[in-house]
Order: structure tokens, then sequence, then C-alpha cells
């Protein structure tokens, strides 16, 4: 519940900070996202091609954007500086979701040991809601694109992102010793070259950054369709619900998504 309310303030901070820039004009764009997500986690080898196409999912969400070049208030054009006609600020409320197994060279059919079995027999979901906002650089003139001087605009973004996730644990496999609880609880039933307590399904809060690269094609007077390639680094390692903790562990959670968008300007 805690983290929820994390999430809230979070949420009303973006909110009050969208209110006070509408207070100076600035128009406002409104769209929506979705499309796979690759998830990069302690399950598999990172560097493995089969766990990295293996742990995908999808992504879904809602973007705000306040356009600096043009005022809602007059219907006119802002003055013209640099930061006005090349930046805009996305805020995003975002959702992604993807299964988790053990894939690759670990997990091969021809492995038979106790200790591939445990992996196999290991999956999960890791599940993330996000709440964030990023500045977005456009290397052509946004007054340009909008006044339909070129159909494409190229634009790159950094920004913060605060994420509460939510993962799911299983195992089909069953210690075969009689003293064991024989169920997620276990930690025996998991890997046993881990630390205890590497496997933990807790709920969870931790803020990210957020970098992407993509384009606009402008498909009419008040709609554009987006292109986004996003790389989002976590600062905790506990989104997939696994922190093996191992010496070659030397990363955190991380996810690339591709998304498409379609994006709405309101004024």
């Amino acid at each position: 519940m805690l983290n929820l309310k994390h999430l809230a303030t979070v949420f009303c901070l973006l909110f009050i900070f969208t209110k006070s820039s509408a207070q100076l004009g600035f128009s406002h764009e409104l769209g929506v996202i979705a499309g796979p997500v690759q998830f990069r986690s302690d399950f598999g080898s990172r560097t493995d091609s089969e766990t990295n196409f293996g742990n995908s999912g999808i992504g879904i969400g809602i973007v705000h954007y306040l356009n600096f070049s043009y005022r809602a208030d007059c219907n006119c054009y802002s003055t013209d500086t640099y930061f006005n006609d090349h930046f805009k600020l996305r805020n995003e409320i975002s959702w992604n979701k993807t299964k988790l197994e053990h894939l690759g060279e670990w997990v091969d059919p021809s492995k038979n040991s106790p200790e591939a079995n445990q992996l196999r027999g290991h999956t999960g979901y890791a599940k993330n809601l996000d709440i964030g906002t990023q500045l977005e650089f456009f290397p052509r003139s946004i007054r340009s694109f909008q006044a339909f001087g070129y159909r494409v605009a190229p634009f790159a973004s950094l920004g913060v992102h605060y994420t509460h996730y939510m993962p799911e644990v299983s195992t089909t496999y069953a210690n075969p010793n009689p003293d064991a609880i024989g169920d997620v609880t276990d930690p025996t039933n998991f890997y046993s070259g881990w630390d205890p307590g590497s496997v933990d399904a807790s709920s969870g809060s931790a803020w990210s950054m957020v970098t992407s690269v993509g384009f606009r094609y402008k498909v009419s007077k008040l709609a554009d369709v987006m292109l986004d390639l996003r790389w989002q680094y976590y600062f905790d390692d506990w989104v997939d619900g696994l922190n093996h903790q191992l010496s070659y562990n030397k990363y955190n959670d991380w996810l690339v998504w591709l998304n498409v968008g379609y994006i709405f300007y309101l004024d």
C-alpha cells in the first residue's frame, strides 16, 4: 500500500506541474502507445539471444505532451526561441508485462541434472506500472513540422520514471526430499547455486532512467504517428522477482520497448 501511495504522490506532482504549465498557455497533445517489450533480467543469460527474444512481452501506455512552440490561450505561436522550437515535455503512464523463463544452454534438453530441472521449472512474470516524465529533443524545427514543412520529425529523449513492480513467481520443480515444503515458498525448489532469499515475489517500487530515439510522421494537421525505441534501466534488481547475487550478476533489471503511438493535438 505504501508503494501505491508513493506512485499516487508522483502522479499528483506531475498533474500539478502540467496544470501550472498550462497556465502559461502551452498547448497539449495526447496519445496512446503500444508495442513489444524485451525484459532483460536475471532469468537466463543476458547475452543469450534465445533468452532475450524468448523473454518478451507487451507494453501499453498513455502519453501527454506539453508543446512549447504553440500557445493554446491565443491560438498563436509562442516566442521563437531554440528551446520552444526543439523541445517537448512528455508525461506518461504505462504498463508492461513479460513472461520470464530460463532459456539457453543451461536448460538444454540434454541436461538432466537437478539444477537444470530447477531452472526449467522456474518461471515468472514481470509486471510494472510506470509513471514519469521525459524531455524530448527534436533536431528539426517543431514549427515547420506542424506546418507540413516536412512529414518526418526525428527525436531523442531522456527522463525519469517511477515504477511500481508486482512480479509473479512459480515453479513446477518439487524437491524430492520428504522434508521439503513443495511449493514456491521452499527455496530448495529453486536453483541450488543461488543464495537463500534470491527469489522474492514481493511488490515494490523503484526509480528508473528512460532514454529513447524515434520519429513522428505527420498524418494530418492535428495528428501524428510515432515510432519509439526505448531503453529503461531500473535502479533495482528485484523488478523480476529474482536477484541471484552471483558474481556475474553485475546489472540491475532493464528493458527494451519498441512502441508505436498515435498522437492527437488537443489545442
